[in-house]
């Protein structure tokens, strides 16, 4: 499968087969996560699994939406602002760098026949106090993981993506 193809393959998953995630398969997702480039290498990141249905509970009454709960598995993707790399006019890259990680880890999710969803519409604080995060880490998404009930319409990206010369800008923004 070529990387198109698996990006295309990719998609958000918003319901969930009543299946356990394999653990080498949800391993390998994780490495996935783990090595990601980051800004200076600071990898600023945390993976939080959350498997035992009680804790899915509580992290799944952070978000507004019951097919959270489907997933068999939530990783709670947290970032250590404290240790993130910072550009010279102080702008903080954890964001970017955990942003890099979950893509990291949807599309190894994607290629071992799993599926995800990336959450950011939820209570973080309330997320915060059920973890138990110190100050310094935020929880900055949930990602849902486990097998699809349906697949990725691959058709999709002709009719909902922008068109190239949309988006891409040569030599300039404006010429």
């Amino acid at each position: 499968m070529t990387f198109l193809e698996l990006a295309k393959k990719r998609f958000s998953v918003r319901h969930y087969q009543d299946r356990a995630v394999e653990e080498e398969k949800l391993k390998y997702v994780l490495e996935a996560g783990r090595i990601a480039p980051s800004a200076v290498n600071f990898q600023p990141w945390h993976f939080i699994v959350a498997r035992d249905e009680k804790l899915r509970k509580e992290i799944a009454a952070t978000y507004r939406e019951e097919w959270l709960l489907e997933a068999p598995v939530i990783i709670i993707v947290c970032g250590d602002h404290s240790k993130a790399w910072r550009r010279g006019d102080g702008k903080n890259h954890c964001n970017l760098d955990a942003a890099i990680a979950i893509d990291h880890m949807t599309l190894a999710a994607a290629e071992q026949g799993l599926g995800t969803c990336w959450v950011c519409n939820f209570n973080a604080m309330q997320c915060r106090q059920i973890l138990r995060l110190p100050r310094q880490i935020e929880a900055i998404a949930l990602l849902p993981l486990g097998y699809p009930v349906e697949s990725a319409d691959l058709e999709r990206h002709t009719k909902q993506r922008k068109k190239m010369e949309e988006i891409v800008h040569w030599d300039g923004f404006e010429r």
